[in-house]
């Protein structure tokens, strides 16, 4: 192979299925001022990757076309704070699926103290956006109770642990016995199957909800604003079960509630770098304490990014799906 070129996963013109991830041979990524150049280990796959694939969420402008958004390797262009041969992991604006890639030195971390590629490729993408919409938009403090819809996705999972060790309680929902023994086995302090009811009686009997993070949406927002209790707040970061909400204006008032909600992806490097910084500061001593971990339900080689996209959305995994890379 040329020197010149790499393997990074596109999707094919005029597919949107998961069938349509396939390896090409693209240029290796150059690196502007600033930035590091990172020979990829392995990479985390999310939900929005799977969106972009259908065609539901185009990458920034600026960003690679290929899909991506977290990353674990070797420094081999340094910047920064940053040698060559460093053990990183890195937040992307997309082009994770590939042998190289390029990124803002601002949005590097160190790999965990006794972590590997892998493992270290399923943090960023989930912490940062946990961070960002629990704890800075949704105010999470210790002895607040945090609601977690889809209590074992990628994102569910990190909410649970980071919230038990900023010392707040957790309700989660999940569809599922297994799921929900799952999603207590990971912190969660009562955890409901939705599929054999709803989970507002569950929350009311714990004392209510202070901050519900939900990635379901309109299915489930009346049962969720029922049971928040006065100054909650329900943050928003997909709308799997529905995007638009009637919203009982009264109601809202009364509980003195607030609805907001963000995305990770278009937020400008200056912020993506204070996140990093934050996240380096208040979550990495949670991984060495072992209050927080990466849980990879599964690995899959670059070339099979198809059968991984596939089992993500078969959606019957704990944690995290992560691509390794040679």
């Amino acid at each position: 192979m040329s020197e010149t070129l790499m393997t990074a996963i596109a999707v094919a013109d005029g597919q949107t299925d998961a069938q349509a991830l396939h390896p090409v041979q693209v240029a290796r990524p150059h690196t502007r001022q600033g930035e590091v150049l990172i020979r990829v280990r392995a990479a985390g796959i999310n939900r929005p990757d799977v969106l972009q694939r259908q065609g539901h969420y185009p990458p920034p402008a600026g960003a690679p076309q290929t899909l991506g958004l977290e990353v674990a390797g070797e420094v081999v262009v340094p910047a920064g704070r940053w040698e060559a041969g460093d053990r990183v992991c890195a937040l992307l604006a997309g082009g994770g699926y590939a042998q190289y890639v390029a990124v803002d030195a601002r949005q590097v971390l160190p790999l965990p103290e006794g972590y590997d590629f892998v493992q270290a490729a399923a943090l960023p993408e989930t912490m940062f956006t946990v961070y960002a919409n629990v704890f800075e938009h949704g105010l999470l403090k210790a002895g607040e109770r945090l609601l977690v819809h889809g209590a074992t996705s990628g994102i569910g999972v990190m909410a649970i642990q980071m919230a038990k060790a900023a010392g707040a309680q957790v309700l989660a929902t999940a569809r599922g016995a297994d799921k929900a023994a799952q999603a207590r086995a990971l912190g969660a302090d009562i955890a409901v199957d939705t599929s054999a009811g709803g989970f507002a009686e569950a929350a009311r009997e714990a004392g209510g909800i202070d901050v519900a993070l939900d990635m379901v949406g309109a299915s489930v927002f009346a049962d969720t604003l029922s049971v928040l209790n006065p100054g909650g707040r329900i943050v928003y970061i997909a709308a799997l079960g529905g995007g638009t909400l009637e919203v009982p204006v009264f109601e809202l008032m009364r509980r003195q509630a607030v609805l907001t909600g963000s995305t990770l992806r278009p937020r400008p490097a200056d912020e993506k770098a204070r996140l990093a910084a934050e996240i380096e500061r208040v979550v990495w001593p949670w991984l060495a304490q072992g209050k927080v971990r990466a849980h990879v339900d599964r690995t899959f080689p670059l070339d099979q990014a198809a059968a991984a996209h596939a089992h993500l959305e078969a959606g019957q995994h704990l944690g995290k799906v992560v691509l390794t890379v040679d």
